[in-house]
């Protein structure tokens, strides 16, 4: 293979979408073939390849790939010696990050994970569960589940489980309830590093995480756009907050300005009334897909 190809291994399944969206914004067109585990991608230096997240951390460690996208926590279960590159917090449903929580019947007595002594606890994240409760010097029986964890415990499988969350929704709706958080998981981007050593390879990773980066900082952000009377700009220009100062331009034979802004989503709706109101019209807002 060509030296000047970074082989990058993105996760398959509940995060495949979001991390296929997320590199589009950030400038580059995956197509995934859903009978194929090698992605199509608009850049001859990646070769790109989908493997489930809990298996990434493994082959990039083990130098099948260069890099790739995977959870903090399916690092740490593998105990995988690869350098981290940086943390880039997304995920299937919200943009903040997952946890791997402690849940017990709703309706028990369990109320901390010392009360779960002998007991039967059954997880994906074996030998993080097993530390957790080690350090706790509380004996428990750590069984692997292979899916459905969440039913376990109604189901008279076992006395807790250990699963990941971003909600919690899920697990109440089967009737438990958290009694503590383990870890805190995001997806991180991850390097062998024998290959970030590359000089090609380390300037091709740390475009691809800055573009990542700058994608996920225009998700909070949008541009706003306006016209506004010579006289009002002061005023309106006063009432927006802005990553830098906003750009002012003069229309063309006016003595009207044009004013953009690029501001956080969730300050729009607030916003808007007050711009109006101090003299501004013709408002339009806008997404962004990077912010550099």
């Amino acid at each position: 293979m060509n030296k000047n190809v970074l082989k990058l291994v993105i996760p398959k399944g509940s995060l495949e979408q979001a991390t296929v969206d997320l590199f589009r914004r950030a400038g580059w067109a995956i197509t995934v073939n859903p009978r194929s585990y090698f992605p199509s991608v608009d850049d001859d230096e990646i070769v790109m390849a989908r493997l489930r997240a809990q298996e990434i951390s493994r082959y990039v460690e083990a130098g099948t790939f260069d890099a790739g996208l995977t959870g903090k926590d399916w690092i740490l279960e593998n105990e995988s010696n690869v350098k981290v590159i940086d943390d880039l917090v997304y995920s299937k449903v919200s943009q903040g990050p997952a946890r791997w929580v402690l849940a017990v019947d709703a309706e028990s007595d369990y109320q901390v994970p010392e009360d779960l002594e002998g007991k039967r606890v059954v997880t994906e994240l074996t030998n993080v569960t097993k530390k957790f409760f080690a350090a706790r010097e509380t004996s428990v029986e750590v069984e692997f589940s292979w899916g459905s964890t969440e039913a376990k415990v109604k189901e008279g499988v076992a006395d807790a489980i250990v699963d990941v969350t971003e909600t919690g929704s899920t697990l109440r709706a089967n009737g438990l309830r958290i009694i503590h958080t383990l870890l805190t998981t995001n997806t991180q981007f991850i390097a062998n590093r024998d290959a970030y050593r590359d000089r090609f390879k380390r300037e091709k990773i740390d475009q691809i995480v800055m573009l990542l980066q700058a994608a996920l900082e225009a998700r909070k952000m949008v541009g706003l756009k306006m016209n506004v009377p010579g006289d009002k700009v002061e005023a309106v220009v006063g009432l927006l907050p802005s990553l830098h100062a906003p750009t002012v331009s003069g229309l063309y034979k006016s003595d009207w300005f044009s004013v953009e802004s690029v501001i956080s989503e969730e300050v729009v709706r607030s916003l808007v009334p007050k711009l109006l109101k101090a003299g501004a019209t013709g408002i339009i807002e806008y997404s962004l897909n990077k912010v550099l």
